[in-house]
């Protein structure tokens, strides 16, 4: 980029004194003596090779020349207060694109709260939120595509990550209404050793299956998977279809579907934690701002 012929300051006060057509109140505005403001017009007429003001000794008034500057000389001023300003609020996180990967299930939980607290402090950045599950995400995150995680059961190994606990959710069983445990308030963990189990495949979400797969374990049984799906509402309709059974955060309950019914279970402890995943050397103000409005473990 070529160096500007026309310094900034001397466009400013030609601006000016063009608007006064008064070298003592134009003066007054730009917070300077006279005989500066007269030196930076006539420096900035011998930039042009022509007077830009007829100086008279009752008036001043623009020559030919100058009407045909001033445009141009307002609009280059007004670009560079408008980009300043969009920078400054760039800077500080205000305006730009910001990415969020979330899991589905938490659209039944944190997420519509998160982003309508975002969106009130933050209005005028633009949220591109794109719903997947919790491994897409890590890699998303990895390769850049996205700049905010919200997942199930972060990995304890990803050191390049950052997580912060939003929510611990209860676990509840997903049982067809007409299983003779349905009948009951709350489930023994233990009693589900015999059914058949329908589950997230473990490549989507590895740590909440293995979560799930440990409670079992730790119940004394290893669950006999006959089928999996990607979404909840899938391994819902599965267990409507008497498929199966299976565990799922409390969340869930909220996907009505006639035939299926959820039920505490014990022990009640058992909870999927839930948190917000950022890339630790992402220095971005809307990451920062994001984790700012995220309240900590609930």
């Amino acid at each position: 980029m070529d160096r500007p012929e026309l310094p900034l300051l001397q466009l400013h006060a030609f601006a000016v004194l063009a608007e006064e057509l008064h070298f003592g109140r134009a003066a007054e505005r730009l917070g300077i003596a006279q005989p500066p403001l007269s030196q930076q017009i006539r420096r900035l007429e011998e930039k042009v090779g022509h007077p830009l003001f007829d100086r008279g000794p009752a008036r001043v008034a623009l020559t030919p020349a100058g009407r045909e500057l001033l445009p141009a000389a307002r609009r280059a001023l007004a670009d560079l207060d408008a980009g300043l300003r969009a920078a400054r609020r760039v800077g500080a996180g205000e305006l730009g694109v910001l990415r969020i990967g979330f899991a589905a299930s938490l659209a039944l939980t944190v997420l519509p709260g998160l982003l309508r607290t975002y969106r009130q402090r933050f209005p005028d950045v633009e949220l591109d939120v794109r719903e997947m599950t919790s491994s897409p995400q890590l890699t998303a995150l990895r390769e850049g595509a996205i700049d905010i995680g919200l997942l199930r059961e972060p990995p304890d190994e990803e050191t390049e990550f950052g997580f912060r606990t939003v929510l611990r959710e209860p676990f509840v069983a997903v049982l067809p209404t007409g299983h003779a445990l349905a009948a009951a308030r709350t489930v023994p963990l233990g009693a589900l050793a015999d059914e058949p189990f329908v589950l997230l495949p473990r490549a989507v979400g590895p740590q909440l299956h293995d979560r799930i797969v440990g409670l079992c374990a730790d119940a004394g049984f290893a669950p006999r998977i006959t089928g999996r799906a990607v979404e909840w509402q899938t391994l819902c309709a599965l267990v409507q279809a008497g498929l199966g059974v299976t565990l799922a955060p409390a969340s869930i309950r909220r996907i009505r579907l006639d035939g299926v019914a959820y039920r505490r279970i014990e022990p009640a402890h058992a909870r999927t934690r839930v948190a917000v995943a950022w890339r630790r050397d992402d220095r971005s103000p809307l990451v920062a701002n994001l984790l700012s409005v995220v309240g900590e473990e609930r």
